[in-house]
């Protein structure tokens, strides 16, 4: 996968405020490759459950280590139950609220190879984690307690995915700080590889304690 390009930005803004004209959405997705929730859910728990045994194996010292300028492992993790924690509390919301909140899609949902790719992209454009995203400082993390809270909140966000129906996933629409509003489906594409993307981030940076 090549992200030396970027598609045209996505020009969609954040909306909290209330939508009166409730419309149905029925799209024709024939062209576009999507995983079923099935599937979305087996890449929410492998991808997760990699970062969690990589950091289950490291010492404190190798949980608390970070580069210069860069996020200790036990600051990726806190970031990355910062953003699953509020996915996963979206996931139980009923869907009339997600729509008075933050509307209903107007296109299909993009592969988990386009929203990767975008996602690419305004990192290369600059974009990073900011407000309440960032996580605290390593020597205040508990290390088993917050990989068991991960595992807890993945767990939880998988079972709340299963109860979805696979229209629902691509009607609704959740915010993302970086990438715009994004349907359920789009925004479980996120999660998913977010958690393999720190896992890397997190492998790279021990290179400068080894």
């Amino acid at each position: 996968m090549s992200f030396s390009k970027c598609p045209a930005p996505w020009v969609g803004h954040f909306c909290f405020g209330l939508f009166t004209n409730a419309f149905s959405v029925n799209f024709n997705t024939a062209k576009i490759i999507r995983m079923d929730k099935g599937e979305l859910i087996g890449l929410l728990h492998q991808h997760h459950n990699a970062f969690i045994r990589d950091l289950a194996n490291h010492t404190d010292q190798e949980f608390r280590f970070a580069p210069e300028g860069k996020w200790s492992a036990a600051q990726q993790l806190d970031h990355l139950i910062k953003s699953v924690a509020p996915v996963t509390l979206a996931m139980a919301l009923p869907p009339f609220l997600l729509q008075w909140l933050f509307g209903v899609a107007n296109r299909p949902s993009r592969s988990y190879e386009a929203l990767v790719e975008k996602y690419h992209c305004k990192l290369g454009e600059g974009g990073r984690a900011s407000g309440r995203f960032i996580p605290k400082e390593s020597k205040t993390l508990p290390q088993k307690r917050l990989l068991r809270k991960l595992e807890r909140l993945v767990d939880r966000l998988c079972k709340r995915t299963e109860k979805m129906d696979e229209q629902s996933l691509d009607t609704y629409l959740l915010p993302h700080p970086l990438l715009g509003k994004l349907t359920l489906r789009e925004m479980l594409y996120f999660t998913a590889y977010h958690a393999e993307h720190h896992r890397l981030l997190v492998k790279k940076g021990l290179t400068g304690y080894h």
